[in-house]
């Protein structure tokens, strides 16, 4: 029987089948709840179909947390959790609560004194970092970049000074349609001393992780429009 507790499930990061990426262990977990705090209702389905094809997908309450969510509602989507039934929080890629909406709803479950379990999964972050040969030791995710050239580029030299006088790897993402302009801009503006790990489909048919400097991506610049990445930048 599964304790009363909020599980952070992860979930694949590609099409790759859930059971090189997933433990068993997190398919039983799965199976035995019935409440479920997901970021889409669809792809939280399928994915539950993915990983059980008995599960009866009509029986299982889901709450959709994302960021059109409203923040005074996050409390009332932990009441089967408070009357002692086990929950589970599903994002839409690698581990929830990691660059995603779900920490607000696990921040309330730990000012409140719940359990939380979080289960074992792919993260294209760590991964991304385990095998850029970067610092692993001291590291930043930096989430998205801004939008704004100026601002950008002020990003981009604060991380290119944290790397050097930290010796701190930096980990960051793009929305995949602006990707190919971040690696240029990246590769024309950071110092030749700076390396660059760029990340793409982590676990699926097409994953390459390349470490390079930045001057030798300049001579070939890969395209990644529309492919998910993880960008490391360290010395």
């Amino acid at each position: 029987m599964t304790e009363a507790a909020l599980y952070l499930i992860p979930v694949g990061l590609s099409d790759t089948g859930l059971d090189t990426v997933l433990p068993q262990h997190n398919i039983n977990i799965v199976g035995e709840i019935k409440h479920f705090i997901v970021e889409n209702v669809r792809s939280a389905r399928r994915f539950l179909k993915k990983c059980d094809r008995s599960i009866d997908i009509d029986t299982l309450t889901f709450y959709e947390l994302n960021r059109h969510t409203k923040s005074e509602d996050f409390p009332a989507m932990l009441a089967p959790l408070m009357g002692g039934e086990p929950m589970g929080v599903i994002s839409e890629a690698g581990c929830p609560a990691i660059a995603d909406p779900g920490a607000d709803v696990v921040a309330i479950a730990q000012s409140r004194g719940l359990k939380v379990k979080p289960l074992v999964g792919p993260s294209s972050i760590l991964m991304g970092l385990m095998g850029s040969g970067f610092n692993g030791q001291s590291f930043a995710f930096l989430g998205y970049l801004p939008i704004d050239a100026t601002q950008r580029s002020r990003k981009l030299k604060e991380m290119e000074h944290r790397i050097m006088r930290e010796n701190q790897t930096q980990i960051f993402i793009e929305t995949p349609y602006r990707n190919n302009a971040l690696v240029a801009e990246i590769c024309k503006t950071m110092p030749p001393h700076i390396k660059l790990c760029i990340a793409t489909d982590i676990t699926g048919s097409g994953e390459k992780i390349v470490t390079r400097g930045v001057k030798q991506w300049l001579k070939q610049l890969p395209d990644l429009n529309k492919v998910p990445t993880i960008f490391l930048l360290y010395k």
